[in-house]
């Protein structure tokens, strides 16, 4: 009976993969099989199921990066059994994550390099809710101080990315969100003073705008709210969403202010997996000083092997992605990284420049003095046999994804369409998406769409 089973299993590994009773059954789909099977034929059935994904480098809805160096996937590798949260046992997983803290305070100008705080995350989002509860953490106990209430908190911001909606709902923060108005799709110093009050934790500027890739005013709206104070005594800090900008106004945009030099900002988010260029994974949240981090949101545990301190919302997580950071930083400089993304600005530009001369299309961003992104609407001015739903439909049958979207509070009517630029978008790329558009333009030509998609049929608009 043993040597039958032996035989067996010999016979499994020596089959053609194609060939052996495992791919001639269906895979498992919501129940644990009762056999195994060997690791050849599991990695290629799954492996096989994956090509039904698309191709991630043509996915120009996602902010994340989808080009990595072979030496990026080797230190992923190299990390995928290290913890990062155990500091005890990886002393230099810490060491690494510390000194990308140090080297993202220099980037965005701390004024006390040598006691910068902060932490990596497992994104932006993380670390937006962690910039956001220590704005509340510190305006409960400045009303506290002054006998006053702290049940009603509210934030100001402009158009926001969700995580900004999560934030307000899990921590019980009314969100007091400027809508769009006409031509303004983002927030002006002029709205965000009409919403402040003594309640207001903080302002968010966004450095690059989900919706659009336009900045924010950061440095007007501080001098409005210097202006408030110094009027009516109300000091309103400022966080700012650097999810995709804080990695690229330190290279393409060096002399704008919106980040520590401001005294009034005293946190920042931003994201490592974007234009950070690190993998899908990590996140960064620092604060202007020590002080601006209340002490009561850092816990200790001494389980792990030494007594550590935390202060993120995760806890076990895996240490590549921050490894991988730190190898862009010292693999690239700023050199490098000014270069990769200088040629996707031009790249965005390029492509905002030949899709305007295209019949239907108007520009909205254009790919300067924001991130390095585009969009555009159809010109008003005339009816279409097709929608911009139907255009982003039917780019996915080249594998292109080129989200279509409606605009958000008061601009529902508006639709628009957005390219992200990422590091492995080439202009020839570029010229290949030109000729895939223009194709499907002369495709809705002789065969218009009887029925155009709505944004419920199409999908809708997912940020990523």
């Amino acid at each position: 009976m043993l040597h039958k089973k032996k035989k067996e299993k010999l016979e499994e590994l020596i089959a053609p993969t194609y060939g052996s009773k495992f791919a001639a059954k269906l895979l498992p789909k919501y129940k644990m099989p009762e056999e195994d099977m060997p690791p050849r034929d599991a990695y290629r059935l799954v492996h096989d199921e994956l090509m039904l994904d698309g191709n991630s480098r043509q996915n120009l809805a996602t902010f994340c990066t989808t080009f990595l160096e072979p030496e990026v996937q080797q230190l992923m590798t190299d990390c995928v059994d290290k913890n990062m949260i155990d500091k005890d046992e990886y002393p230099q997983t810490a060491e690494i994550e510390n000194r990308c803290v140090h080297i993202l305070a220099d980037l965005w100008n701390s004024p006390k390099l040598a006691s910068t705080i902060g932490c990596s995350t497992t994104g932006s989002s993380e670390a937006a809710m962690l910039g956001g509860m220590a704005m509340k953490w510190n305006w409960r106990a400045k009303m506290k101080a002054n006998g006053k209430p702290t049940d009603k908190p509210n934030m100001v911001c402009g158009p926001v990315q969700i995580c900004w909606h999560k934030f307000a709902r899990y921590w019980d923060v009314e969100i007091r969100e400027i809508p769009m108005e006409g031509n303004r799709l983002i927030m002006t110093p002029e709205e965000v003073i009409k919403r402040c009050d003594e309640n207001t934790i903080c302002v968010v500027p966004t450095l690059g705008v989900t919706f659009t890739g336009q900045y924010e005013p950061v440095k007007e709206v501080s001098d409005a709210l210097d202006k408030l104070q110094q009027d009516t005594g109300l000091d309103i800090p400022i966080h700012v969403d650097g999810a995709s900008g804080a990695f690229i106004a330190p290279f393409l945009h060096p002399e704008l202010l919106w980040d520590f030099r401001l005294p009034r900002v005293k946190s920042i988010n931003g994201s490592g997996h974007k234009f950070g260029l690190a993998p899908l994974g990590v996140g960064w949240a620092l604060w202007r000083t020590k002080e601006d981090l209340p002490e009561d949101l850092i816990f200790y545990v001494n389980y792990l092997g030494g007594n550590m301190p935390t202060f993120a919302l995760n806890f076990s997580r895996p240490g590549g992605e921050i490894i991988a950071q730190y190898y862009n930083f010292i693999r690239l400089g700023k050199k490098g990284y000014r270069e990769i993304h200088k040629a996707c600005q031009n790249v965005s530009v390029y492509l905002s420049e030949e899709i305007g001369k295209i019949g239907p299309f108007e520009i909205i961003y254009d790919g300067k003095g924001g991130i390095l992104a585009l969009c555009w609407k159809l010109k008003e001015d005339k009816k279409y046999n097709f929608t911009l739903f139907d255009l982003a439909d039917r780019l996915r049958s080249r594998g292109w994804l080129v989200p279509a979207y409606s605009m958000p509070a008061n601009r529902e009517d508006l639709v628009v369409q957005r390219i992200l630029v990422r590091h492995g978008t080439s202009m020839d790329l570029a010229n290949l998406l030109l000729d895939d558009i223009r194709s499907c333009l002369d495709h809705f030509g002789k065969h218009p769409v009887s029925k155009p998609l709505t944004e419920k049929e199409a999908g809708g608009f997912k940020h990523s």
